[in-house]
């Protein structure tokens, strides 16, 4: 009658490989990288599990590589999106019946998939569709999604913590799935992201409508194959390709809308908040909202900073992944006593990162994602070269053989300039030096210059200032890290999200965010029910 998982063990973290010189994962992944570009993939809808290409169609080429062309998909709008929605309900009754044993199972399966034979080539498909270094590729399509995958299980098996019962009853707690549908829109910057925001609710239960990003769509076929293999029923998850606008203008004005799984920017979250609120007569139940919506993430630098390690998480936390991170660094608040030394090592880092196509393995950075991305980040950086308030201390653009920024650091006299508040998303730090007895005014600075509150990194060898410091910024960041770099979060060590304009704060990867895709049920059974109806204080 009940469906009560016993709750499962923590999983171990997926190793990360290293792909040095002469690893026999480098060997693999580079043929792989060979194999994966030698022809033109048709990336189709899933519907029901039956996949179909329609009559608009949109090419997806390699951002690092204009010439490389990797696929053709074609734009669902309002027909496929009914009909994933349509194939999503009929699915739904089957699905949410199914026992969650047989569930984690399937997404179980699809992470031993992941960690074997799958492996290199979603990280190939990653590094060509989004541009990233074997690095970038290994920790996210690889180790995040086998640790999404794995955790949710294990964290899903421990959330229906069950009520108390009195003598002569029995009382039940258990998770249903929401009443409808969920749709799940995804980024493009990481394969692990798109994947668990479709894999999440499944797993406790829902039927998803998937809209990726075009930019990811190689990699995000691939993961729909993967969970192909892994036994997952047709119509549990379904992939729309294309235009997001006429996906979720046609998504949201269904009465069956049970939730919104997004990650992306603030103003499309905003709008779809908007969308629900305007079409919230119209539902069967209220829509869960979950977000992830971007960041200003700061480094802030006490004086005792350890000068090297700064250095290092400016250099890794900025410009790592093109800055394509919603938690990447991008605005730091340095000492003036450090600034000298600082300034001196970081350009020296700067000038000996490789940019590059990705496929070369001495590259640090590859190319930003798209035409868009670079237009945006060349017209800033030109701008900032003619602001009286902003020093460009490196930084160039070539488009010429894909959409490539080098790494940019800009040096501002304004802690309030649009540099230093504005997410840009990109391989752009915005630098502030400030002096060393105006660390408290700082503080403020860093806590009220930004609508964001994703994550933030603090350097210092005081243990009291960064305490205080810790505390002063409390609302600044969802996630905090001392002594390192804002970016890289595990899952299961550090769950991630923020608040403010960053999101709604569920913390992907966790227990907290695997409840907002559960509606709970309580059963009370009385064994021996009443005879009489009055009470003994009426005697």
């Amino acid at each position: 009658m009940f469906d009560l998982p016993a709750p499962l063990p923590l999983p171990e973290n997926e190793p990360i490989l290293s792909y040095a010189p002469g690893a026999p994962e480098r060997r693999e992944l580079e043929h792989t990288l060979i194999e994966l570009s030698r022809s033109t993939h048709e990336l189709p809808h899933v519907i029901a599990g039956r996949p179909f290409l329609t009559d608009e169609r949109f090419d997806v080429r390699s951002p690092h590589a204009h010439r490389l062309h990797l696929g053709v998909g074609s734009h669902g709008r309002e027909g496929v999106t009914m009909q994933a929605i349509g194939a999503a309900l009929a699915a739904a009754n089957d699905w949410a019946n199914t026992p969650f044993e047989t569930r984690a199972r399937i997404f179980m399966r699809a992470a031993e998939l992941l960690a074997g034979p799958w492996r290199q080539k979603l990280n190939a498909a990653t590094m060509l569709g989004q541009s990233k270094t074997a690095h970038q590729a290994e920790i996210d399509s690889a180790c995040e999604l086998i640790d999404f995958l794995k955790f949710n299980v294990a964290f899903a098996s421990r959330l229906a913590e069950q009520p108390l019962s009195s003598p002569g009853i029995r009382n039940v707690l258990e998770l249903r799935p929401l009443e409808g549908f969920v749709l799940a829109i995804t980024p493009f910057n990481f394969t692990a992201i798109a994947g668990n925001l479709a894999s999440a609710p499944a797993l406790l239960g829902n039927v998803i409508v998937w809209k990726p990003s075009e930019s990811q769509a190689l990699a995000a076929q691939i993961t729909m194959q993967l969970f192909e293999a892994a036994g997952l029923p047709p119509g549990v998850i379904n992939l729309v390709h294309g235009d997001g606008q006429s996906v979720a203008n046609t998504a949201l004005k269904h009465p069956a809308l049970a939730g919104i799984h997004f990650t992306g920017s603030t103003e499309i979250f905003q709008s779809l908040w908007q969308m629900v609120g305007a079409n919230i007569r119209n539902y069967h139940s209220y829509p869960r909202l979950v977000g992830e919506t971007g960041g200003k993430d700061f480094v802030l630098a006490h004086p005792s900073a350890d000068v090297r390690s700064l250095v290092v998480g400016l250099v890794r936390g900025a410009y790592e992944y093109q800055g394509q991170k919603c938690s990447a660094a991008s605005r730091a608040f340095v000492p003036k006593s450090l600034w000298p030394s600082v300034k001196e090592q970081l350009l020296a880092e700067i000038a000996a990162l490789g940019v590059g196509d990705v496929a070369n393995f001495k590259n640090f950075m590859g190319a930003v994602i798209h035409e868009r991305s670079f237009k945006k980040l060349e017209s800033r950086i030109h701008s900032a070269r003619t602001d009286a308030r902003c020093k460009v201390l490196a930084g160039s653009v070539n488009s010429q053989e894909g959409w490539f920024v080098h790494p940019t650091l800009i040096e501002c006299s304004d802690p309030t300039h649009p540099l230093m508040s504005e997410e840009l998303f990109g391989p752009v730090l915005s630098l502030f030096v400030y002096d060393d007895a105006q660390f408290e005014q700082v503080l403020t600075t860093v806590d009220t210059g930004s609508a964001y509150a994703l994550t933030g990194a603090i350097f210092s060898e005081d243990r009291i200032a960064l305490a205080h410091a810790a505390k002063v910024l409390r609302q600044s960041a969802g996630n905090l890290y001392i002594n390192d770099k804002p970016t890289g979060a595990v899952v299961g060590q550090q769950p991630f999200g923020g608040g403010r304009a960053s999101g709604t704060n569920d913390k992907a990867g966790s227990s907290y965010n695997l409840l907002r895709w559960a509606s709970p049920r309580t059963i009370k059974e009385v064994f021996v029910p009443p005879r009489t109806v009055s009470y003994p204080f009426m005697g």
